[in-house]
Protein backbone atom coordinates (compact mmCIF):
# COMPACT_ATOMS: atom_id res chain seq x y z
CA UNK A 1 0.00 0.00 0.00
CA UNK A 2 1.27 3.48 -0.90
CA UNK A 3 0.08 6.42 1.22
CA UNK A 4 0.67 10.15 0.76
CA UNK A 5 1.04 12.69 3.54
CA UNK A 6 1.30 16.48 3.49
CA UNK A 7 0.89 19.44 5.78
CA UNK A 8 -0.54 22.78 4.71
CA UNK A 9 -1.12 26.22 6.20
CA UNK A 10 0.94 27.73 9.00
CA UNK A 11 3.55 25.68 10.79
CA UNK A 12 3.25 24.74 14.45
CA UNK A 13 5.05 22.58 17.01
CA UNK A 14 4.09 18.92 16.73
CA UNK A 15 3.74 18.46 12.96
CA UNK A 16 6.94 16.42 12.77
CA UNK A 17 5.68 14.24 15.63
CA UNK A 18 2.62 13.41 13.52
CA UNK A 19 4.82 12.56 10.55
CA UNK A 20 7.11 10.35 12.64
CA UNK A 21 4.22 8.51 14.26
CA UNK A 22 2.52 7.98 10.92
CA UNK A 23 5.61 6.80 9.02
CA UNK A 24 6.77 4.47 11.79
CA UNK A 25 3.36 2.85 12.16
CA UNK A 26 2.82 2.60 8.39
CA UNK A 27 6.14 0.86 7.77
CA UNK A 28 5.41 -1.68 10.48
CA UNK A 29 2.51 -2.72 8.23
CA UNK A 30 4.71 -2.91 5.15
CA UNK A 31 3.33 0.29 3.59
CA UNK A 32 5.27 2.94 1.65
CA UNK A 33 4.84 6.63 2.48
CA UNK A 34 5.29 9.58 0.12
CA UNK A 35 5.67 13.02 1.69
CA UNK A 36 4.64 16.02 -0.42
CA UNK A 37 6.58 19.26 -0.13
CA UNK A 38 5.07 22.68 0.62
CA UNK A 39 1.52 21.63 1.27
CA UNK A 40 -0.96 20.85 -1.50
CA UNK A 41 1.42 22.51 -3.98
CA UNK A 42 3.44 19.29 -3.82
CA UNK A 43 0.61 17.57 -5.69
CA UNK A 44 1.20 19.74 -8.76
CA UNK A 45 3.82 18.88 -11.40
CA UNK A 46 6.90 21.06 -11.80
CA UNK A 47 9.22 21.29 -14.78
CA UNK A 48 12.31 19.15 -14.44
CA UNK A 49 11.62 17.75 -11.01
CA UNK A 50 9.21 16.55 -8.39
CA UNK A 51 7.85 17.94 -5.14
CA UNK A 52 7.75 14.87 -2.99
CA UNK A 53 10.02 12.30 -1.38
CA UNK A 54 9.85 8.79 0.02
CA UNK A 55 9.64 8.93 3.81
CA UNK A 56 11.14 6.10 5.85
CA UNK A 57 11.54 5.45 9.58
CA UNK A 58 15.25 6.24 9.19
CA UNK A 59 14.47 9.70 7.75
CA UNK A 60 11.84 10.49 10.36
CA UNK A 61 13.50 8.95 13.42
CA UNK A 62 13.35 11.32 16.43
CA UNK A 63 11.98 14.28 14.46
CA UNK A 64 9.22 14.45 17.08
CA UNK A 65 11.38 16.94 19.01
CA UNK A 66 11.99 19.21 16.01
CA UNK A 67 9.81 22.28 15.47
CA UNK A 68 8.31 23.29 12.14
CA UNK A 69 7.91 20.63 9.47
CA UNK A 70 10.43 18.63 7.45
CA UNK A 71 8.08 18.75 4.46
CA UNK A 72 7.79 22.52 4.30
CA UNK A 73 4.45 24.29 4.11
CA UNK A 74 2.57 27.23 2.64
CA UNK A 75 -0.70 29.03 3.26
CA UNK A 76 -0.84 30.53 -0.23
CA UNK A 77 -0.78 29.09 -3.74
CA UNK A 78 -3.10 27.31 -6.15
CA UNK A 79 -5.34 25.52 -3.67
CA UNK A 80 -7.09 28.51 -2.13
CA UNK A 81 -10.69 27.57 -1.48
CA UNK A 82 -13.22 29.92 -3.04
CA UNK A 83 -16.80 30.26 -1.82
CA UNK A 84 -19.63 31.31 -4.12
CA UNK A 85 -22.72 33.36 -3.27
CA UNK A 86 -24.63 30.35 -1.96
CA UNK A 87 -21.75 29.25 0.27
CA UNK A 88 -20.47 26.45 -1.97
CA UNK A 89 -16.70 25.92 -1.68
CA UNK A 90 -14.57 25.05 -4.68
CA UNK A 91 -11.05 24.84 -6.07
CA UNK A 92 -9.99 25.66 -9.62
CA UNK A 93 -10.96 22.70 -11.82
CA UNK A 94 -7.60 22.52 -13.60
CA UNK A 95 -5.75 22.49 -10.27
CA UNK A 96 -8.00 19.74 -8.94
CA UNK A 97 -7.50 17.68 -12.12
CA UNK A 98 -3.70 17.97 -11.88
CA UNK A 99 -3.75 16.94 -8.22
CA UNK A 100 -5.90 13.90 -8.98
CA UNK A 101 -3.57 12.97 -11.86
CA UNK A 102 -0.55 13.02 -9.52
CA UNK A 103 -2.35 10.91 -6.92
CA UNK A 104 -3.34 8.37 -9.57
CA UNK A 105 0.11 8.28 -11.21
CA UNK A 106 1.80 7.56 -7.88
CA UNK A 107 -0.70 4.86 -7.06
CA UNK A 108 -1.73 6.46 -3.78
CA UNK A 109 -4.39 4.55 -1.90
CA UNK A 110 -4.93 7.29 0.67
CA UNK A 111 -3.84 10.84 1.45
CA UNK A 112 -3.31 12.24 4.94
CA UNK A 113 -3.68 16.02 5.28
CA UNK A 114 -2.31 17.86 8.33
CA UNK A 115 -3.63 21.40 8.51
CA UNK A 116 -5.94 24.09 9.81
CA UNK A 117 -9.44 25.04 8.71
CA UNK A 118 -8.46 26.02 5.17
CA UNK A 119 -6.51 22.80 4.67
CA UNK A 120 -9.39 20.76 6.08
CA UNK A 121 -11.79 22.42 3.63
CA UNK A 122 -9.46 21.48 0.78
CA UNK A 123 -9.29 17.93 2.16
CA UNK A 124 -13.09 17.85 2.22
CA UNK A 125 -13.22 18.89 -1.45
CA UNK A 126 -10.73 16.16 -2.36
CA UNK A 127 -12.87 13.69 -0.43
CA UNK A 128 -15.97 14.82 -2.32
CA UNK A 129 -14.06 14.06 -5.54
CA UNK A 130 -13.86 10.45 -4.40
CA UNK A 131 -10.30 10.54 -3.07
CA UNK A 132 -9.59 8.60 0.16
CA UNK A 133 -8.59 11.34 2.60
CA UNK A 134 -7.86 11.52 6.34
CA UNK A 135 -7.61 14.97 7.98
CA UNK A 136 -5.49 15.78 11.04
CA UNK A 137 -6.27 19.16 12.68
CA UNK A 138 -3.38 21.52 13.38
CA UNK A 139 -3.45 24.93 15.05
CA UNK A 140 -1.81 26.60 18.01
CA UNK A 141 -5.04 28.55 18.57
CA UNK A 142 -6.96 25.42 19.68
CA UNK A 143 -10.05 26.65 17.84
CA UNK A 144 -10.28 24.43 14.78
CA UNK A 145 -12.83 21.80 15.75
CA UNK A 146 -15.48 22.08 18.44
CA UNK A 147 -15.33 18.29 18.85
CA UNK A 148 -11.63 18.27 19.80
CA UNK A 149 -10.60 19.33 23.30
CA UNK A 150 -7.03 20.09 22.21
CA UNK A 151 -4.99 20.37 19.04
CA UNK A 152 -1.24 19.82 19.08
CA UNK A 153 0.78 23.03 19.11
CA UNK A 154 -1.50 24.77 21.59
CA UNK A 155 0.24 23.69 24.79
CA UNK A 156 3.64 24.57 23.30
CA UNK A 157 2.39 28.06 22.44
CA UNK A 158 0.97 28.55 25.94
CA UNK A 159 4.30 27.49 27.45
CA UNK A 160 6.21 29.99 25.28
CA UNK A 161 3.82 32.83 26.16
CA UNK A 162 3.89 31.99 29.86
CA UNK A 163 7.69 31.98 29.97
CA UNK A 164 7.79 35.26 28.05
CA UNK A 165 5.37 36.93 30.47
CA UNK A 166 7.38 35.66 33.43
CA UNK A 167 10.42 37.42 31.97
CA UNK A 168 8.50 40.57 31.08
CA UNK A 169 7.09 40.78 34.59
CA UNK A 170 10.52 41.28 36.20
CA UNK A 171 11.29 44.35 34.12
CA UNK A 172 7.75 45.69 34.55
CA UNK A 173 8.07 45.36 38.32
CA UNK A 174 11.48 47.03 38.37
CA UNK A 175 10.18 50.12 36.54
CA UNK A 176 6.60 50.09 37.90
CA UNK A 177 5.28 49.82 34.36
CA UNK A 178 2.24 48.37 32.69
CA UNK A 179 3.08 45.80 30.00
CA UNK A 180 0.67 44.83 27.22
CA UNK A 181 1.45 41.45 25.63
CA UNK A 182 -0.22 40.69 22.29
CA UNK A 183 -0.65 36.99 21.50
CA UNK A 184 -2.14 35.02 18.63
CA UNK A 185 -5.85 34.26 18.46
CA UNK A 186 -7.90 35.95 15.76
CA UNK A 187 -11.15 34.11 16.47
CA UNK A 188 -10.51 32.66 19.89
CA UNK A 189 -8.76 33.62 23.10
CA UNK A 190 -7.51 30.22 24.23
CA UNK A 191 -3.82 31.19 24.23
CA UNK A 192 -4.48 34.48 26.00
CA UNK A 193 -6.75 32.84 28.58
CA UNK A 194 -4.51 29.89 29.45
CA UNK A 195 -1.28 31.89 29.48
CA UNK A 196 -2.98 34.66 31.45
CA UNK A 197 -3.99 32.22 34.17
CA UNK A 198 -0.61 30.47 34.27
CA UNK A 199 1.35 33.74 34.43
CA UNK A 200 -0.94 35.53 36.92
CA UNK A 201 -1.90 38.29 34.48
CA UNK A 202 -4.04 41.17 35.72
CA UNK A 203 -6.06 41.63 32.53
CA UNK A 204 -6.99 39.15 29.78
CA UNK A 205 -8.81 40.46 26.71
CA UNK A 206 -10.21 37.95 24.23
CA UNK A 207 -12.49 38.02 21.15
CA UNK A 208 -15.29 36.11 22.88
CA UNK A 209 -15.81 38.63 25.70
CA UNK A 210 -16.57 42.19 24.64
CA UNK A 211 -14.71 44.58 26.89
CA UNK A 212 -15.27 48.16 27.94
CA UNK A 213 -11.98 50.06 27.93
CA UNK A 214 -13.18 52.35 30.72
CA UNK A 215 -13.88 49.34 32.95
CA UNK A 216 -10.39 48.01 32.25
CA UNK A 217 -8.94 51.39 33.18
CA UNK A 218 -10.95 51.57 36.42
CA UNK A 219 -9.75 48.10 37.46
CA UNK A 220 -6.12 48.94 36.70
CA UNK A 221 -6.33 52.18 38.68
CA UNK A 222 -7.79 50.27 41.62
CA UNK A 223 -4.85 47.86 41.62
CA UNK A 224 -2.29 50.62 41.45
CA UNK A 225 -4.06 52.39 44.31
CA UNK A 226 -3.60 49.21 46.35
CA UNK A 227 0.16 49.42 45.87
CA UNK A 228 0.73 46.99 42.99
CA UNK A 229 3.95 47.86 41.18
CA UNK A 230 3.41 46.24 37.78
CA UNK A 231 0.36 45.55 35.63
CA UNK A 232 0.29 42.70 33.09
CA UNK A 233 -2.26 42.83 30.26
CA UNK A 234 -2.58 39.89 27.85
CA UNK A 235 -4.59 40.58 24.70
CA UNK A 236 -5.49 38.26 21.82
CA UNK A 237 -4.96 39.78 18.38
CA UNK A 238 -8.67 39.32 17.59
CA UNK A 239 -9.95 41.23 20.63
CA UNK A 240 -11.92 44.33 19.71
CA UNK A 241 -11.47 47.88 20.97
CA UNK A 242 -14.91 49.48 21.11
CA UNK A 243 -16.19 46.64 18.96
CA UNK A 244 -13.64 47.20 16.18
CA UNK A 245 -10.90 44.83 14.99
CA UNK A 246 -7.41 46.23 14.53
CA UNK A 247 -6.30 45.23 11.03
CA UNK A 248 -2.79 45.63 9.70
CA UNK A 249 -3.58 44.82 6.06
CA UNK A 250 -5.30 42.32 3.81
CA UNK A 251 -3.41 39.18 2.75
CA UNK A 252 -3.04 38.07 -0.85
CA UNK A 253 -5.88 35.62 -0.16
CA UNK A 254 -8.15 38.55 0.61
CA UNK A 255 -8.33 37.76 4.32
CA UNK A 256 -7.72 40.36 6.99
CA UNK A 257 -4.37 40.11 8.75
CA UNK A 258 -4.89 41.12 12.34
CA UNK A 259 -2.26 42.86 14.41
CA UNK A 260 -1.50 46.09 16.15
CA UNK A 261 -3.99 45.87 18.99
CA UNK A 262 -1.13 45.62 21.49
CA UNK A 263 0.37 48.89 20.30
CA UNK A 264 -2.95 50.73 20.19
CA UNK A 265 -4.12 49.36 23.54
CA UNK A 266 -0.84 50.33 25.21
CA UNK A 267 -1.13 53.91 23.94
CA UNK A 268 -4.72 54.30 25.09
CA UNK A 269 -4.15 52.68 28.49
CA UNK A 270 -1.14 54.90 29.16
CA UNK A 271 -3.14 57.99 28.25
CA UNK A 272 -6.13 57.00 30.39
CA UNK A 273 -4.25 55.70 33.45
CA UNK A 274 -1.12 57.84 33.49
CA UNK A 275 0.96 54.67 33.97
CA UNK A 276 4.09 54.29 31.84
CA UNK A 277 3.22 51.48 29.44
CA UNK A 278 5.11 49.28 26.99
CA UNK A 279 3.85 46.61 24.64
CA UNK A 280 5.31 43.38 23.30
CA UNK A 281 4.07 41.37 20.30
CA UNK A 282 5.19 37.77 20.75
CA UNK A 283 4.26 36.91 17.17
CA UNK A 284 5.84 33.87 15.56
CA UNK A 285 7.80 32.87 18.65
CA UNK A 286 4.53 31.18 19.65
CA UNK A 287 4.70 28.92 16.58
CA UNK A 288 8.41 28.23 16.53
CA UNK A 289 10.74 25.94 18.43
CA UNK A 290 10.50 22.43 19.79
CA UNK A 291 7.10 21.09 20.85
CA UNK A 292 6.45 20.41 24.52
CA UNK A 293 6.04 16.82 25.74
CA UNK A 294 2.23 17.02 25.55
CA UNK A 295 2.27 18.07 21.90
CA UNK A 296 4.88 15.46 20.96
CA UNK A 297 2.74 12.70 22.43
CA UNK A 298 -0.50 14.05 20.95
CA UNK A 299 1.10 14.44 17.52
CA UNK A 300 2.42 10.88 17.58
CA UNK A 301 -1.00 9.58 18.67
CA UNK A 302 -2.72 11.42 15.82
CA UNK A 303 -0.21 10.05 13.30
CA UNK A 304 -0.63 6.47 14.50
CA UNK A 305 -4.43 6.83 14.55
CA UNK A 306 -4.37 7.97 10.91
CA UNK A 307 -2.75 4.65 9.97
CA UNK A 308 -5.46 2.73 11.81
CA UNK A 309 -8.20 4.71 10.06
CA UNK A 310 -6.68 3.95 6.66
CA UNK A 311 -6.45 0.29 7.61
CA UNK A 312 -10.15 0.35 8.51
CA UNK A 313 -10.99 2.40 5.38
CA UNK A 314 -12.63 5.15 7.43
CA UNK A 315 -12.00 7.92 4.92
CA UNK A 316 -13.46 11.41 4.94
CA UNK A 317 -12.80 11.66 8.67
CA UNK A 318 -10.88 14.04 10.91
CA UNK A 319 -9.02 12.98 14.03
CA UNK A 320 -9.93 14.68 17.32
CA UNK A 321 -9.06 14.43 21.00
CA UNK A 322 -12.10 13.73 23.18
CA UNK A 323 -11.09 13.89 26.81
CA UNK A 324 -8.14 11.50 27.05
CA UNK A 325 -9.06 9.46 23.99
CA UNK A 326 -8.41 9.95 20.29
CA UNK A 327 -11.60 9.82 18.23
CA UNK A 328 -12.97 10.89 14.86
CA UNK A 329 -15.61 13.10 13.28
CA UNK A 330 -16.35 13.73 9.62
CA UNK A 331 -14.18 16.38 7.98
CA UNK A 332 -17.33 18.40 7.39
CA UNK A 333 -18.09 18.37 11.12
CA UNK A 334 -14.52 19.38 11.90
CA UNK A 335 -14.72 22.62 9.91
CA UNK A 336 -18.39 23.44 10.46
CA UNK A 337 -18.01 25.29 13.75
CA UNK A 338 -14.87 26.64 15.48
CA UNK A 339 -14.08 25.89 19.10
CA UNK A 340 -14.38 29.18 20.98
CA UNK A 341 -14.02 30.18 24.62
CA UNK A 342 -17.44 30.19 26.27
CA UNK A 343 -17.80 33.29 28.50
CA UNK A 344 -19.71 31.29 31.14
CA UNK A 345 -17.33 28.31 31.10
CA UNK A 346 -15.62 26.94 34.18
CA UNK A 347 -12.15 28.06 33.10
CA UNK A 348 -13.33 31.66 32.63
CA UNK A 349 -14.94 31.48 36.06
CA UNK A 350 -11.64 30.20 37.47
CA UNK A 351 -9.87 33.21 35.98
CA UNK A 352 -12.46 35.58 37.44
CA UNK A 353 -12.14 33.95 40.87
CA UNK A 354 -8.40 34.60 40.66
CA UNK A 355 -9.13 38.28 40.08
CA UNK A 356 -8.32 38.38 36.37
CA UNK A 357 -10.05 41.27 34.61
CA UNK A 358 -11.89 40.69 31.31
CA UNK A 359 -13.08 44.27 31.00
CA UNK A 360 -16.78 43.45 31.09
CA UNK A 361 -17.43 44.22 34.77
CA UNK A 362 -16.83 47.00 37.24
CA UNK A 363 -13.86 46.73 39.62
CA UNK A 364 -14.73 44.65 42.66
CA UNK A 365 -17.84 43.16 41.01
CA UNK A 366 -18.80 39.69 42.16
CA UNK A 367 -18.00 36.95 39.69
CA UNK A 368 -21.48 35.49 39.66
CA UNK A 369 -22.69 31.97 40.20
CA UNK A 370 -20.39 29.01 39.84
CA UNK A 371 -20.95 26.89 36.69
CA UNK A 372 -22.53 23.54 37.31
CA UNK A 373 -20.09 20.69 36.75
CA UNK A 374 -21.13 17.65 34.71
CA UNK A 375 -20.49 15.46 37.72
CA UNK A 376 -20.79 16.40 41.37
CA UNK A 377 -19.10 14.86 44.35
CA UNK A 378 -21.25 13.22 46.97
CA UNK A 379 -21.07 15.10 50.24
CA UNK A 380 -19.75 13.12 53.18
CA UNK A 381 -21.10 13.54 56.68
CA UNK A 382 -18.78 14.65 59.44
CA UNK A 383 -17.57 11.91 61.76
CA UNK A 384 -18.17 14.06 64.80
Amino acid sequence: MIIGILNSGGDCPGINAVIEGFVTSAYRRGWRVIGFHDGFEGLLPVAGGRRYEILTPIKTHKIRSVGGTILGTTNTGNFNVRTNKVGRASIDKDVMAKAKKTITALGLQALVVIGGDGSAKTAQLLSEEGLPVISIPKTINNDLCIASDYTFGFQSAVSVVTESIDRIRTTANSHQRMMVIEVMGNLSGWIALHSGISSAADVVLIPEIEFDLNKVVDCIKARKANGQREIIVVVAEGARINGQLVTVRNTENGDERLGGIGNRLARELEELTGIETRYCVLGHTQRGGSPCAFDRILGIRFGVEAVRLIEEKKFGTSIVLEGLNVGTVTIDEAVRKPRLVQPDSQIVQTARDLGIIFGDREPGALNGSRPTAKTTRKSSKSAS
